[in-house]
């Protein structure tokens, strides 16, 4: 114990990128914060004034102590996650989308419980596939040093014989895990395949199989929404395992204005009335809260709409904060989101291998695409997602996951910092300059 406190205090007990850990302590100090003054209607259904917060200080303890364990793992070491991680998370989503498993909330299987605990499979699966992917890329991949244009430089391209190879691995793990996660959680899909996309695209996998690929998947996503938009609400719900769809077709009606139309055709409601109905209150609450801010915003624990705002704890936060922050305050927690892409960005540029480098990508990209797609959702530039605010809204699996993730970072900053220190790094070349070398004999 005395050994820990002196390590506490004496600084070496956070290792890694000191800017990550700012920014990693700042979003908790947002969360204790927001989500007590947010959590009024909890406080008012659970009867325990203290309950929501003493939960989330609980939960951010925890991810606390998995981020001090998980930076501390050397590197390498995780190459080996997904082969255990993805047949878990693949198993577990099996269970849950196609199987009809786990707890039935919102007609969703999202959710599997084991006693008094209960996490999302799909927030497993992300993890296990974004290190499958760095994993992948990785060992497909090689370099060597040549002269360009007079200098010395290192030259990215695929092994002999496997241009195609990363691509299929990649591409068939992501429709699988991506595909079992879009029966539920339609968002949560989307997100991830574009992360995945991000990182094959970053990881110099072939354009050109990149664009045939995306413009089959661009097809069958047209079809599936013509077919979801033409298709009657009562027969998707007669179909087993699409009852979600109906809700994605309501939220692209709403967002298309169409269900405010026909609400009027049907009932004598006025505008207002449709907008503070059942399924359009959360973004008109939202945006009343936003209304009534300011610069500086109503205060800490001032906020007005967080009697009436469904899930203010974790959906809506941002509205909550943007009510009791004002725009300042708004902008200051997308700030906090951007450097640490920035940051996450610095840690690969200095990563002398492609695994690390590759996994801080994808885990920074989608941490922070997350969170602005829930500040999207909040300001009703997207219809609604069910995506929380990374490390601030309340939550357990996500807090939990995202805290890995945090640690993992962390991990590879104290990688590349020993390397950087060993080593001077080469220049890498351009993209462009990179091309001709992409040939099955690129590395011959």
């Amino acid at each position: 114990m005395g050994t820990f406190v002196k390590d506490f205090f004496g600084g070496k007990l956070f290792k890694g990128d000191k800017g990550v850990w700012m920014i990693y302590f700042f979003l908790c100090m947002i969360s204790l914060v927001e989500v007590y003054s947010a959590s009024s209607r909890l406080t008012f259904e659970g009867g325990h004034h203290w309950g929501p917060m003493v939960s989330q200080a609980g939960f951010l303890l925890v991810g606390m102590i998995i981020i001090l364990l998980v930076h501390r793992i050397p590197c390498k070491w995780f190459m080996l996650f997904p082969f255990i991680l993805l047949p878990v998370a693949i198993l577990l989503l099996l269970y849950t989308a196609v199987l009809g498993g786990g707890s039935d909330i919102n007609d969703t299987h999202r959710w599997v419980r084991f006693g008094s605990i209960s996490f999302q499979p799909s927030e497993i699966a992300k993890a296990a596939l974004l290190m499958t992917t760095a994993v992948v890329l990785a060992k497909t991949q090689t370099e060597k040093e040549e002269y360009v244009r007079g200098k010395k430089r290192k030259i990215v391209g695929a092994i002999k014989g496997k241009r195609y190879l990363a691509f299929a691995i990649v591409g068939g793990a992501a429709l699988l895990i991506c595909g079992l996660i879009f029966l539920d959680n339609v968002s949560t899909a989307l997100m991830l395949f574009f992360v995945v996309i991000v990182m094959m695209f970053i990881g110099q996998v072939p354009k050109d199989l990149m664009f045939k690929g995306l413009a089959v998947i661009a097809g069958i996503g047209a079809f599936f929404v013509v077919t979801v938009m033409a298709v009657p609400e009562d027969t998707w719900k007669e179909i087993p395992g699409c009852k979600r769809v109906v809700t994605v077709k309501h939220r692209l009606e709403r967002k298309l204005g169409k269900s405010r139309e026909e609400a009027q055709q049907k009932t004598n409601k006025t505008d207002t009335q449709i907008l503070l109905d059942d399924e359009n209150s959360q973004t008109t609450y939202a945006s009343i809260a936003i209304a009534n801010s300011d610069v500086i915003g109503l205060g800490p624990g001032n906020s007005i709409q967080r009697d009436f705002l469904q899930h203010a704890e974790s959906d809506f936060i941002y509205a909550i904060i943007i009510e009791e922050m004002g725009i300042a305050g708004a902008f200051f927690v997308a700030f906090l989101y951007l450097v640490l892409l920035i940051r996450v960005g610095r840690i690969a540029q200095r990563c002398p291998s492609f695994f690390p480098a590759y996994l801080v990508l994808g885990f920074g990209i989608m941490m922070v695409l997350q969170a602005f797609v829930n500040m999207s959702v909040a300001v009703g530039l997207v219809p609604v997602t069910g995506q929380t605010l990374p490390l601030i809204s309340k939550g357990g699996t996500s807090i939990l996951i995202t805290s890995f993730y945090i640690g993992v970072i962390l991990s590879v900053s104290r990688y590349a910092e020993k390397k950087e220190q060993k080593a001077p790094l080469v220049e890498a070349v351009p993209n462009g300059e990179t091309s001709e070398y992409y040939t099955d004999g690129a590395m011959s």
